[in-house]
């Protein structure tokens, strides 16, 4: 008999029985090698990184999933396991408020230029830092960038805030929303800094640059561009757009909102509810981002999250839809996706809501361990929140998600947001992946 050692939360053989065949012992032997081959990865990612640490740059097989807070808006930039790129919104609120977050690090700079000089030192592995795919969730500009005539406009004519000033500074390949080429679903858009985005959008398309609609139930349009071969536990699946639901079957979609012809301008589905919803699969990891959909009047067509949430089904991680505000995050969501973390970036005061926190802290809503971070949390919410903040694993902060390659488990690093040193503040994990 041949002793081996168990793990925790990996399982392995307690013992070789030599009365069985070689081949059935070099198997057990393989497996318990992989097995163990994760279990010290854990383990040297965390004596690797410490407090007070520069977090190591990204290394090919893993999956880094940075949120980059700026105070100003949501933006998340994903470095895929072989160095595909991906940027999902860049949101830019400018001026003061005392409802609104402060600037992070602090107010010399743009929200747009921060996020820029992020991204750029995150990309130093790379010659010619580039962005493969941008992805604009929804047209509000706490996702894209809010404008004013003080802002520096680029030679094509538009201004530069938030997803225009970003992509203006780091060459990118790809840029998708929910409404090229018209811009008229359900109704002509009629805000300004969503028509300065519509002539970033075409200038940009003139010079060459991909642009195209968000396909809901496609699973091609997000794809590993530089060695898919060596990934092919990994995929993007667009989940909804427009009220355009996945239905889980091939790439088959169905139509949740009623015709617009049916409908008046009043009753017309607000920019939140068309906004774009993806699962991103790497192995066992599932990560969902549904941009700002929302659960309001539940159980009528106007309730695009609890669809969502069925066809998704149980994630790792789940960006808060709507930043958690009163509106989103519904019991029937929460019930479908069930995940074991979630972000929650966070601008406003209202958010997160305490009786939405309060349900994704329920072990009545689903069992099971869970943790929450968010990027900020204003000394005003605080007082509402009370008790639960210490609920809170993280209440500000960038926050890095890294998934180990193949999608066993993953880490999470909370950043420094109140300087440029890029010193983590906390290190969570390792999470096994279900």
């Amino acid at each position: 008999m041949f002793p081996i050692i168990c793990m925790n939360n990996f399982p392995a053989w307690h013992f070789l029985n030599p009365d069985n065949n070689l081949l059935n012992n070099i198997m057990k032997i393989k497996s318990i090698i992989l097995y163990t081959s994760l279990f010290l990865y854990a383990i040297d990612i965390v004596s690797q990184v410490k407090s007070d640490d520069t977090l190591s740059s990204w290394s090919k097989g893993c999956l880094d999933i940075h949120i980059i807070n700026t105070g100003k808006g949501e933006c998340s930039f994903l470095i895929l396991p072989d160095g595909t790129t991906m940027l999902v919104d860049a949101g830019a609120l400018i001026g003061t408020n005392p409802r609104v977050t402060a600037p992070k690090p602090d107010g010399t700079k743009t929200p747009g230029e921060w996020i820029t000089r992020y991204i750029l030192h995150t990309l130093q592995h790379q010659a010619k830092p580039t962005i493969n795919y941008v992805l604009l969730t929804h047209f509000h500009d706490d996702h894209m960038g809010e404008i004013s005539p003080e802002l520096k406009k680029s030679k094509a004519g538009y201004y530069l805030s938030g997803i225009t000033e970003v992509c203006e500074n780091i060459p990118f390949d790809k840029l998708i929303d929910r409404g090229w080429p018209e811009y008229n679903w359900p109704q002509p858009i009629q805000e300004e800094y969503v028509k300065n985005y519509i002539l970033f959008a075409k200038k940009n398309a003139q010079k060459g640059i991909q642009v195209e609609q968000f396909k809901a139930g496609e699973n091609n349009q997000f794809t590993l561009i530089h060695q898919p071969e060596k990934y092919p536990e990994f995929e993007i699946r667009n989940i909804a757009v427009n009220g355009v639901v996945w239905t889980g079957v091939n790439n088959t979609v169905r139509n949740h909102f009623p015709a617009i012809k049916d409908l008046s301008d009043k009753e017309y589905p607000s920019e939140n509810m068309c906004s774009t919803a993806f699962r991103l699969s790497y192995g066992k990891f599932d990560y969902f981002n549904g941009g700002d959909i929302t659960c309001s009047d539940t159980g009528t067509w106007r309730d695009i999250e609890t669809p969502i949430g069925y066809v998704t089904g149980p994630v790792e991680i789940c960006i808060a839809n709507h930043h958690a505000y009163y509106d989103a995050m519904g019991v029937p969501f929460l019930q479908s996706v069930r995940p074991q973390v979630f972000i929650i970036q966070i601008w406003s005061a209202g958010q997160p809501s305490t009786k939405v926190l309060t349900g994704m802290l329920s072990q009545n809503v689903y069992p099971g361990k869970r943790d929450i971070f968010s990027t900020n949390l204003m000394e005003e919410t605080k007082i509402v929140v009370g008790t639960r903040l210490n609920q809170l694993k993280s209440a500000q902060g960038h926050i890095i998600i890294r998934v180990a390659p193949g999608g066993e488990q993953f880490m999470i690093y909370i950043l420094d947001d109140s300087k440029e040193n890029y010193k983590v503040k906390a290190i969570h994990g390792p999470y096994i992946c279900n």
